[in-house]
């Protein structure tokens, strides 16, 4: 017997990232559901009491025609994803033979993302390539199961109104504001009903000036959901992650970096920092010299800046002692041993003295001169 379930009023407003998260993460050993109705996503986690579980089961079994079980990532899958990458993104030689190698290895999914996260050069394409045909995976059973849905990353409206969208879903009757933005949505929906859809195609014509590229992470708005069963609440999944990585053992990308073996990530991380504070450090050393050229003189700066280059003796002891003054405040200090002092060496030779330790003078190699 079929239910008689709440008609919603506009297309459904999914969340992008977390579907991606989602399908990366259904195997054998997790299921992931997507209601119909109201566009949450259970997660049928194991870990939960039996009685919860069980309550579970018998919700899914009754209202079979409003969940749809994500498909799970196969093998096949998985290889296709990475082969795809490789024959389509990476263009060095060398790079793609070592790729396909790990491929065809034992744990290829994990030894993959070790390689793509030691070459940043294919970092960056990785991830869009991945969330490309993520993308194109997901609007196609979307459109199988017969979902009416948007993404909320796509749509241009305020946070406020698609929280309100959210709150009144199944509300026939709403005020102006929310009339026109479910005109809108309702027109955005059609576009992923379009075959561009799934077969994206490159824009023709010039390209576009080349701008400096800003990384914005979404801004998505609260979970609101009204319809959900009472056996099913313990299990919605409500992960906040918009950055969605291609492990199904890691749910966070700084999971994924901790997990690296060699921990190379962390060392390129560690000498760009210090590569920064060294820039800066000679950045403040510049304005402070440009601060001290009156009382270096006209010439001064430039006299520094030869003597600095080329090793000449050009400045005068004066100057010297000013720019020693300044570099000693900006210059991050060095590490290890400290050098001692004049008075402190004289004071450990003496103790040396009164212990009976006798300094060891290294012996000279005799040259042809004093064989002579």
């Amino acid at each position: 017997m079929t239910q008689a379930y709440a008609q919603a009023q506009n297309p459904l407003i999914l969340q992008f990232h977390r579907l991606m998260d989602a399908f990366a993460k259904s195997d054998d050993e997790r299921d992931f559901y997507l209601d119909k109705v109201e566009g949450f996503i259970l997660f049928v986690d194991l870990d939960k009491g039996n009685e919860e579980l069980t309550a579970l089961e018998q919700e899914l079994r009754e209202t079979q025609e409003r969940f749809c079980l994500l498909p799970k990532m196969t093998f096949f899958e998985t290889k296709k994803f990475m082969e795809g990458f490789v024959n389509e993104k990476v263009y060095d030689i060398d790079t793609k033979e070592k790729l396909l190698d790990v491929i065809q290895s034992k744990e290829a999914r994990d030894n993959f993302l070790e390689f793509i996260y030691d070459h940043l050069t294919e970092l960056e394409k990785w991830q869009q390539y991945y969330h490309e045909r993520s993308r194109i995976r997901i609007i196609e059973w979307l459109r199988n199961q017969g979902v009416k849905f948007v993404f909320e990353e796509d749509l241009e409206l305020s946070k406020k109104v698609v929280e309100k969208l959210k709150e009144n879903l199944f509300e026939p009757r709403v005020s102006k504001e929310l009339v026109t933005a479910r005109e809108a949505i309702v027109t955005k929906s059609k576009t992923y009903y379009s075959n561009e859809a799934l077969n994206p195609r490159p824009k023709r014509g010039r390209p576009p000036k080349q701008t400096q590229k800003v990384e914005i992470e979404p801004q998505l708005t609260a979970d609101i959901y009204t319809k959900v069963p009472h056996a099913a609440r313990p299990f919605l999944y409500l992960t906040d992650s918009s950055t969605v990585t291609f492990s199904a053992k890691y749910d966070t990308e700084a999971q994924l970096i901790a997990s690296l073996r060699g921990s190379s990530r962390a060392k390129i991380d560690t000498r760009l920092e210090a590569l920064s504070q060294r820039l800066e450090s000679l950045q403040q050393l510049s304005s402070k010299l440009r601060d001290a050229e009156g009382d270096l003189g006209s010439a001064g700066e430039e006299r520094i800046i030869k003597a600095v280059s080329q090793g000449v003796d050009v400045i005068t002891p004066t100057e010297e002692s000013k720019v020693k003054g300044i570099a000693k405040d900006v210059l991050p200090k060095k590490r290890g041993r400290p050098i001692k002092g004049k008075v402190e060496i004289q004071e450990l030779m003496e103790k040396k003295r009164q212990a009976g330790i006798k300094q060891v003078t290294p012996i000279k190699s005799k040259t042809k001169k004093d064989e002579k």
